[in-house]
């Protein structure tokens, strides 16, 4: 399609269409991953928290980690090949580092609420309707991490290699945990 010069009534060229320019290309870059990781953590955040839970961490703890984790991920997004992988693999060697450096020390107040724990004096609430904590919370450290990974959906051949482990090693330490929880459970059972 042409227009008309009115001036002297000649067909002008069909202007070309215009192409967005770097900025607005940025900008829709930048809204396209906003949303991309706004999907990843809406659905990533809650099992995050409750991986680390099931390795040991306070819920308080195991929410910071994971809120750090995800800060982390955001800035890196594009440069995420695997992002459920490695938010995994960041969030529990942070808190490998945590508990490594952490001293134990009382606490007098209930910490302040955030958005992933609106009722921080819920805790303990929370822990007693999740049966497998204490069961988890009886094996040893390595046992516990590989069943936590086992649960998050990781197979023991991605495990190893996040956890830098052979996968025998994983699945010997997979089994342990298992014939543990077999006979807590049992145990259990004949409490009740």
């Amino acid at each position: 399609m042409s227009d008309h010069d009115p001036a002297d009534g000649t067909e002008l060229p069909a202007a070309a269409p215009t192409r967005p320019g770097p900025l607005e290309s940025r900008q829709r870059l930048r809204q396209q991953t906003d949303e991309e990781f706004s999907a990843f953590y809406r659905q990533t955040i809650r099992p995050l928290v409750g991986f680390l839970v099931n390795q040991g961490a306070t819920v308080h703890v195991a929410a910071d980690i994971a809120q750090d984790t995800m800060t982390s991920a955001y800035h890196r997004w594009n440069d995420l090949h695997t992002p459920k992988a490695w938010v995994y693999t960041v969030a529990s060697r942070a808190l490998v580092r945590k508990i490594a450096s952490t001293e134990e020390e009382p606490v007098d107040e209930v910490p302040e609420p955030t958005a992933l724990l609106p009722r921080p004096d819920a805790i303990a609430e929370w822990e007693a309707g999740h049966d497998a904590l204490p069961l988890l919370r009886s094996l040893p450290p390595r046992q516990r991490q590989v069943l936590a990974w086992t649960l998050a959906g990781f197979t023991p051949t991605d495990i190893a290699g996040h956890l830098g482990l052979t996968a025998e090693t994983v699945r010997a330490n997979l089994k342990k945990a298992r014939r543990a929880a077999a006979a807590y459970l049992k145990a259990r059972e004949e409490d009740q």
